[in-house]
């Protein structure tokens, strides 16, 4: 029986994505971190890759919601 070669990709880890997100990736999207000299990237399946993506991006916008809505309770004039 002839194995299936499945062709792997890369996707660059972008800054600002935490350990805890690309730990998540990892675990969960079937995906490998790659050292390079342009910095960490995925590698696997365009399909996982593209999933992690849609991933790290919700992630992140749920972070900096976080984050704006911290800073606008800090910079609130007192009442």
């Amino acid at each position: 029986m002839a194995e299936e070669k499945v062709e792997k990709f890369e996707m660059i880890i972008p800054p600002g994505v935490t350990g805890m997100i690309i730990a998540h990736v990892m675990e969960n999207y079937n995906l490998e971190v790659k050292q390079t000299d342009g910095g960490p990237m995925f590698q696997g399946t365009i399909k996982d890759l593209e999933d992690a993506r849609d991933y790290i991006v919700k992630a992140l916008n749920e972070r900096i919601d976080v984050l704006e809505k911290k800073n606008r309770e800090e910079t609130k004039p007192p009442e």
